[in-house]
């Protein structure tokens, strides 16, 4: 895509420039290690001395420990993503806002954990990241809610309502988050899709070859969870359209080899760009450390794919993906340190390529 096309759509050039900026300052692996080895307090100092001072001066007398690392954290995430959006025009704004209800769905998802935990609301707010539509009176309503059925009563008449209602009563039978997790998945990326993959502009290419592959990999990521769940659930009822992956009967038949599944991703489009991480995806033991890879496998995805097109939406999506991958290794390491975990118990949870 050249400047003028570019021009046509948004303000690409200005708005990947101080994307880039921003990436730059986002805390590499190195930082991660180092901060494992801190201690809370020395965590909030090193986070003075970064890109989060001015967050961390400004909660510093009303918060500390882990609380007021989680509180800065939430701030700034919030800054960056309006700053997206301030920055940006056209085409190119409204790309980004769509894409930032992710964020809403996320924190549908944490008040949704958090009530089938018994969790405190002060823990589940902590997880909250606003930076979506939805403003912070709905969000506190949702945090009030007493119970999973009462949040999704809330969210009755948004985007989000009717699926939940009817995930919900699978939800009863099964006794399980997949159903409700899921469909506030697929309400989001059908609504993320919709209109977009007719418009034939490189831009709008580019558009939704990032946001095919985001679902491929939530398409894995929930096919394993429904697996190891054990609730008798098929695979293919939970697809979301729009990967180039597999398609839903593929993803019943592979769903529950890890190693033919790694294959099929091999031979896949991903193929190339995805070798190191699918060599850890084989080796992953559990679950969890097949999650964090399948996390590993989309932003080392989505960094090729802001280098084969520097000027497109693709480097600022990859950004909000790897500020996401920052805040939540962050948080991570804080939370290991204040409940005692060893480092290498630590390191494990983390996302690091």
């Amino acid at each position: 895509m050249n400047v003028e096309q570019a021009s046509e759509s948004g303000n690409y050039e200005y708005v990947t420039a101080r994307v880039r900026s921003r990436r730059s300052v986002l805390f590499d692996d190195d930082d991660y290690r180092k901060l494992i080895r801190m201690g809370t307090g020395e965590i909030a100092r090193f986070m003075e001395e970064s890109e989060y001072e001015t967050e961390m001066n400004a909660l510093g007398a009303r918060h500390s420990g882990v609380d007021l690392v989680e509180f800065a954290l939430n701030r700034n995430v919030a800054k960056h993503f309006d700053d997206l959006l301030r920055w940006s025009e056209g085409r190119l704004y409204d790309l980004i806002v769509r894409y930032l209800r992710k964020f809403d769905a996320w924190n549908v998802k944490t008040v949704i954990r958090g009530l089938y935990a018994d969790g405190e609301r002060e823990e589940i707010e902590a997880d909250l990241i606003r930076a979506g539509e939805f403003d912070d009176d709905f969000l506190d309503q949702l945090l009030s809610a007493g119970s999973i059925e009462e949040v999704v009563e809330l969210l009755d008449g948004t985007r989000f309502g009717d699926p939940l209602a009817e995930a919900y009563s699978v939800y009863e039978e099964e006794g399980v988050l997949v159903p409700l997790e899921n469909a506030l998945d697929r309400a989001f990326y059908e609504d993320l899709l919709t209109g977009v993959s007719a418009e034939s502009s490189r831009a709008m290419e580019l558009y939704v070859e990032f946001l095919s592959a985001e679902v491929d990999f939530r398409n894995l990521r929930n096919a394993f969870r429904l697996a190891r769940s054990g609730a008798d659930l098929d695979p293919s009822e939970y697809y979301i359209d729009g990967g180039r992956l597999f398609d839903a009967d593929e993803l019943r038949q592979l769903a529950r080899n890890t190693d033919q599944l790694v294959e099929h991703v091999r031979q896949s489009v991903y193929g190339d760009d995805l070798e190191a991480a699918l060599s850890e995806l084989e080796e992953a033991g559990s679950l969890i450390e097949f999650e964090r890879a399948l996390d590993a496998a989309l932003l080392e995805y989505s960094g090729t794919l802001s280098n084969r097109y520097p000027l497109s939406i693709c480097p600022v999506l990859a950004y909000v993906l790897a500020k996401e991958r920052e805040i939540d290794n962050i948080r991570a390491i804080a939370r290991g340190r204040e409940a005692g975990l060893s480092e290498d118990q630590i390191e494990n949870e983390l996302v690091i390529l």
